[in-house]
C-alpha cells in the first residue's frame, strides 16, 4: 500500500483500473480521456515503480550531466516558447497541473494546444532554477504588465522519468512561495544576460 501511494495519481488510477478491476486498456483510456498508448505507458511505469520500490521519478542528481542537459533544453525551449522543442522533451502522456486550480492537461498534443491557446501568456517568461523536495524546479517570471522586467508567476516542479519530463506541477502561490527561496518579486534584468 505504501508503494502505491508513491505513484503519481494517473499511474495509480491506471494500475487500479487495470490490475484490480481488470478493465481493458481501451475502457481505462475512455474513462481517463486519454489514449490506449498512454494507459499502457502509465501501467508499465507503475508496475516498474511498484516492482522495485523506487520513487516514480528519476533521482534528481544536480551533477548528473544527462539531467542537467535535459533541464537546460527545457529552459531554452520554454524561454524561447518553442512549443515543438518542449514537446520533444516530454513523455507522450506528460501532465501539466496547477494547484490549487482544477487544471489538468495530459498528452503531448494537448499540451502543445494548451501552450498555443490558454497558456500563451507564458511567452517571454524567464526561469530561475530552484530545488523543491529534491526535485528539479524553476521559478517562472512572466513579462510584467507595466512592461518593466518580469514578475513572479509560479514555481514549476518537474518529475523526470526515464530521461524525459513526465509531470510539470505549477504552484501558483507566489506571495508565499517566492520568499521561501529568497526570490525577487521582480526581475529587472534578463537573467540570461
Amino acid at each position: 500500500m505504501s508503494a502505491l501511494q508513491k505513484l503519481p495519481a494517473r499511474q495509480r488510477a491506471v494500475l487500479i483500473l487495470r490490475e484490480v478491476l481488470a478493465w481493458s486498456a481501451a475502457e481505462t483510456a475512455e474513462l481517463l480521456e486519454t489514449s490506449v498508448a498512454s494507459v499502457n505507458s502509465a501501467l508499465q511505469r507503475a508496475r516498474a515503480t511498484i516492482g522495485d520500490g523506487a520513487s516514480a521519478g528519476d533521482t534528481f542528481k544536480p551533477l548528473d550531466e544527462t539531467q542537467r542537459a535535459l533541464l537546460a533544453r527545457y529552459v531554452q525551449a520554454f524561454e524561447a516558447f518553442d512549443i515543438e522543442g518542449l514537446k520533444r522533451l516530454l513523455h507522450e502522456d506528460a501532465v501539466l497541473n496547477m494547484p490549487p486550480f482544477q487544471m489538468w492537461v495530459q498528452g503531448v498534443v494537448e499540451l502543445g494546444e494548451w501552450w498555443q491557446g490558454a497558456g500563451c501568456g507564458c511567452a517571454g517568461s524567464r526561469l530561475l532554477p530552484v530545488e523543491a523536495n529534491g526535485s528539479p524546479a524553476f521559478a517562472q517570471y512572466r513579462p510584467a504588465e507595466d512592461g518593466v522586467g518580469w514578475t513572479p508567476w509560479g514555481i514549476t516542479v518537474l518529475e523526470v522519468v526515464d530521461g524525459r519530463i513526465a509531470t510539470m506541477t505549477n504552484h501558483m502561490d507566489v506571495e508565499r512561495l517566492f520568499p521561501l527561496w529568497n526570490l525577487p518579486m521582480r526581475l529587472t534584468e534578463d537573467p540570461r544576460a
